[in-house]
């Protein structure tokens, strides 16, 4: 039986292979990519590893980064191998079933990390009528084709959102020649930072069409435009024969299901403790699979810290039979950590529903406040962080409940 075995090479996943491989544990690392890297692979943009690496990178020298630290430090890497299943062990670990060009297999392994990160809700899974002509994509599928197969979008494109990713949407299409004639979010501005927001748009002279959703799709074959609703009932159409689709993450919880482990019910992406444990023993998960959508560096410190819970485990067997819930309430759509165990540290990652300047923050217990802080903004579809000593006082008593003061 292998020691760990670590499904996704993404930021995530190849930080805790490196990390757990220069501990001198065996490990291995799977991912269906034709290559390891993750989504920095394809996102030919500068702005990786200030994190972690406290230096600026381009996506794929980022990704060609962490990939050859973990190669260096002992871990194998396997690409184009899709896991199939996930079916944990009573006593700890788990049997993960797997394919790939040299057939199928079934590794026992005594740990599992899951770090199968997210990706961006597509068309059909947004319920936007019309009809199904080409020139329809995500911006990762977008990224892909620029960047990676060197195609071409079209020339004139609406991009529906306007986070920080849907400004790298902008960027990708000039960058191949592509026009982005609007950006269209139900929101009323835009969720990325002001500085990006008004660099990027008066660069490419994009207008932000804010409380708008696209009502359908047009288009025989190529897309020719969009319909589009406003909050107050009006309509507009837009020409144009591309539409990316920015956004509204999800996590790649496939596994997590399959395995029937315990989820959280805002992103259905598994339920851990802090040192980002689940309640099945053996299995951890870390990255954007707990908290979509993240930075790459924030999802590399993740794989860097679930090595030492992984460590613990297979050196002394011991995992947490208690636990508590940590609760958000609103405005405040999750937490993840959502089990608070003894001893509990690690930083606690949260999203909001609205956007609020300085708010106070609290981690309440019973009557007796764990934490209270206040933060300079939080905004919707941007996780943001609080400390990790945050839960250190927190006891088994009561669930946390993390609260806007």
């Amino acid at each position: 039986m292998s020691e760990v075995l670590v499904i996704g090479a993404g930021p995530a996943g190849l930080a805790a292979a490196a990390t757990m491989a220069r501990q001198g544990l065996e490990v291995r690392v799977v991912d269906r990519d034709e290559e390891p890297g993750g989504v920095p692979r394809s996102s030919d943009h500068p702005g990786y590893g200030l994190r972690d690496l406290r230096r600026p990178l381009s996506g794929p020298a980022y990704a060609r980064h962490l990939a050859d630290r973990a190669a260096d430090a002992g871990a194998r890497i396997d690409v184009r191998t899709t896991v199939t299943g996930l079916t944990p062990h009573d006593g700890g670990g788990a049997t993960v079933s797997m394919t790939s060009p040299s057939g199928c297999e079934d590794a026992h392994v005594r740990a599992v990390v899951l770090a199968t990160g997210c990706r961006e809700r597509p068309r059909p899974a947004r319920m936007v009528p019309g009809s199904r002509p080409e020139g329809v994509l995500t911006t990762g599928w977008l990224q892909r084709l620029v960047h990676l197969d060197h195609g071409s979008p079209g020339t004139r494109a609406v991009v529906v959102g306007a986070e920080h990713v849907s400004y790298s949407a902008v960027v990708t299409l000039a960058e191949a020649g592509c026009r982005t004639v609007a950006m269209v979010t139900e929101g009323d501005a835009h969720a990325s930072f002001a500085a990006f927001d008004l660099a990027v748009r008066a660069r490419y002279r994009v207008p932000l069409l804010a409380r708008a959703r696209v009502e359908e799709v047009h288009g025989a074959g190529r897309v020719s435009g969009v319909s589009l609703v406003r909050h107050d009932g009006a309509r507009a159409y837009l020409d144009c024969d591309t539409i990316v689709f920015t956004g509204d993450w999800y996590p790649e919880n496939d596994l997590v299901v399959r395995a029937g482990l315990p989820r959280l019910t805002a992103t259905h992406g598994p339920s851990v403790d802090p040192a980002l444990r689940t309640p099945v023993a053996g299995i951890l998960a870390a990255g954007n699979l707990l908290h979509p959508a993240a930075t790459a560096d924030a999802c590399a410190q993740d794989g860097a810290r679930v090595a030492g819970a992984a460590l613990s485990w297979l050196r002394a067997g011991t995992w947490p039979v208690r636990s508590i819930p940590l609760v958000a309430e609103s405005p405040l759509l999750w937490a993840t950590p959502d089990l608070v165990t003894p001893g509990a540290a690690g930083p606690v990652r949260l999203q909001t529903s609205v956007a609020l300047n300085r708010p106070r923050l609290a981690l309440v217990q019973a009557e007796r406040t764990l934490w209270s802080g206040r933060l300079p903004y939080i905004r919707p579809t941007r996780p943001f962080a609080i400390p990790g000593d945050a839960l250190a006082s927190a006891d088994m008593t009561a669930p946390v409940r993390a609260v806007i003061a």
